[in-house]
């Protein structure tokens, strides 16, 4: 399978892009080497646009749409997927997610996704307002297939200690919530749990959640929770800041063994 096989039109208005650049190519059976000639960039550049490694510019669609008289539909593409909003994010950042061969999470608030019981995310998405909580509870399960297929992602997570002792939906679904965390982050496994103690005062995760997914061949890329919404990165520069980030959150929370003890210590003092 082709890198170019992996791009989902339905993902992402970049992804269309990428899809449409390559379908429109191939029903004119022209090479990359011939399109490189129509946009001005070598054969190797347009093959990066279509597998998404690389973004064209204005001037190059401009330069498909005259010559392949689309009446203007590359730069259209094009133009409204570098608006800095796109309602497609949550969904594309799952597309991400589902080939990650790394994952690395901070939450500062709840249980990440991948890492919840049915009954701790029932209890989340009914808080949340969800219109279909049966069906979102659904997606939500299923992403977590990935931790239990052959070729597991490694995952590691960091939390805010507020995270394991908030007690979301009672005492039994916390303690079962608790347990569910120990038992996916056991030493040897692909999941690693650390946390970061209220003794760390204030830390630079404490402006919200993120994650960062590992993915061949488009490298890292972010993705960064808000209400009502989040936010994709995929620019090297500002996917750097979230590395750097991560990094310096982990820099104050405790070691894995430390961690389990304190999830432990939380799980048997809940009432």
């Amino acid at each position: 399978m082709s890198t170019a096989d992996h791009i989902n039109p339905d993902a992402s208005l970049w992804h269309w892009l990428a899809f449409d650049l390559r379908r429109y190519r191939q029903a004119r059976k022209q090479s990359v080497t011939e399109v490189g000639r129509i946009m001005g960039v070598a054969r190797t550049s347009v093959s990066n646009f279509e597998a998404m490694r690389r973004r064209p510019d204005v001037d190059h669609v401009k330069r498909l749409d005259v010559t392949w008289r689309t009446g203007g539909h590359f730069l259209r593409l094009l133009t409204f997927a570098r608006l800095n909003h796109d309602p497609n994010w949550f969904k594309e950042h799952l597309f991400y997610e589902a080939r990650a061969y790394m994952l690395r999470v901070f939450e500062p608030l709840i249980i990440p996704g991948l890492l919840q019981t049915e009954d701790y995310a029932r209890t989340v998405l009914m808080a949340e307002g969800a219109e279909d909580v049966a069906a979102h509870l659904q997606v939500r399960i299923a992403r977590q297939e990935i931790l239990s297929r052959e070729n597991p992602p490694r995952v590691h997570v960091l939390l805010d200690e507020g995270v394991i002792d908030r007690q979301v939906g009672g005492p039994d679904i916390m303690r079962d919530q608790l347990a569910h965390l120990l038992k996916v982050c056991e030493p040897g496994g692909p999941v690693t749990v650390r946390v970061v103690p209220r003794s760390a005062g204030y830390h630079r995760g404490l402006v919200g959640a993120f994650k960062i997914m590992t993915c061949a061949p488009e490298g890292d890329i972010a993705y960064t929770e808000a209400a009502e919404g989040g936010r994709l990165v995929l620019d090297s520069a500002g996917v750097t800041r979230f590395v750097v980030r991560f990094d310096e959150i982990g820099a104050d929370a405790l070691s894995r063994s430390a961690s389990r003890e304190l999830i432990k210590r939380v799980m048997e003092e809940i009432g």
